[in-house]
């Protein structure tokens, strides 16, 4: 089967923070055709997301791995979540520090009878598999967490501060086998309450099965309260086609105002996409040619790419 994949890094309402259109557009581009070649070498969806998901956490521009948001107390804390469609099986870690890429804890899960851990459990696995500790600290995150504390964590600042709590990254593949795998990971909101938990662990926020698979991004609370990735989903699986079920979920959750957006692959190779908000940072291969969603108008749109 012709393989093809869909990425994102994040959702919101500028690019400000992240260099600007043309340096997320070159990212974004370059770590699509790196997971592509994966597939067309033979790996399987599972692989490729976790691979994918890794590129995505070691890009400081996006809300993931090294680059992530600190939280009110001006730690680090990430969390990730893998989910494989073929034996319909998630895994994750919540709220974990210290590591280079949240995706290697979620990809040695998936062997596991336990398979989404939270801080402590995370933290002790991560010794057991002795991860090199690492700092995801940028000064970019800092000087934002800097700015905001003068306001008290108001939020009444513009500007960068503001588009922090929409980054997420993901990836959604179909292997040459017909195989789905959703990642997500995530640096969180920025500046929450310490042990605040978000979608990116959860089936609300990374689903996959053998019908389809999504990833979803923006405001986490959202995304659990619509219970996003899973419904739509579960959609397809009753019958709808991918589009149609990312145009039903977004009709329903503009009508309840929630921001986010969500990518999604299904098992026929269809590559759908959809966003609340005014900017969805995706880009995909379609088995011919590579594009992005980074012009699309701003508001409610939803939209399938090409058959490759």
């Amino acid at each position: 089967m012709q393989p093809k994949v869909i990425i994102h890094g994040g959702a919101g309402y500028s690019l400000q923070d992240k260099g600007g259109l043309e340096a997320v557009r070159g990212s974004l581009r370059g770590i699509v055709q790196q997971i592509y070649a994966r597939l067309l070498h033979g790996d399987g969806a599972l692989s490729a997301a976790a691979f994918g998901c890794r590129l995505l956490e070691d890009e400081p521009r996006f809300n993931a791995g090294t680059g992530s948001v600190l939280q009110a107390d001006g730690q680090i804390r990430m969390s990730a979540s893998l989910m494989d469609g073929q034996s319909q099986r998630l895994s994750g870690v919540i709220n974990v520090s210290r590591i280079k890429n949240p995706v290697d804890l979620a990809t040695w899960l998936q062997t596991c009878p336990d398979r989404v851990l939270s801080d402590a459990g995370a933290a002790e696995l991560a010794r057991e598999l002795q991860l090199p500790i690492h700092n995801p600290l940028t000064e970019l995150r800092l000087g934002e967490w800097m700015e905001e504390r003068k306001g008290n964590f108001q939020r009444s600042m513009a500007g960068v501060v503001a588009e922090s709590g929409r980054g997420t990254i993901g990836v959604v593949v179909l292997d040459q086998q017909g195989h789905l795998a959703a990642g997500t990971s995530t640096g969180g909101k920025g500046f929450e309450r310490i042990g605040r938990v978000s979608d990116s662990a959860m089936p609300a926020g990374n689903y996959a099965s053998e019908i389809a698979a999504i990833s979803c991004t923006g405001i986490g609370e959202d995304i659990i309260d619509e219970s996003l990735a899973s419904r739509i989903v579960i959609r397809v699986t009753d019958g709808f086609s991918l589009l149609e079920a990312f145009d039903k979920s977004f009709q329903e959750a503009a009508k309840r105002q929630r921001d986010f957006g969500a990518i999604g692959l299904d098992h026929q190779g269809e590559i759908a996409w959809g966003k609340n908000c005014d900017v969805l940072l995706a880009a995909y291969h379609d088995g011919d040619r590579i594009d992005d969603t980074l012009e699309l108008p701003t508001g409610l749109q939803v939209g399938v790419a090409s058959q490759g």
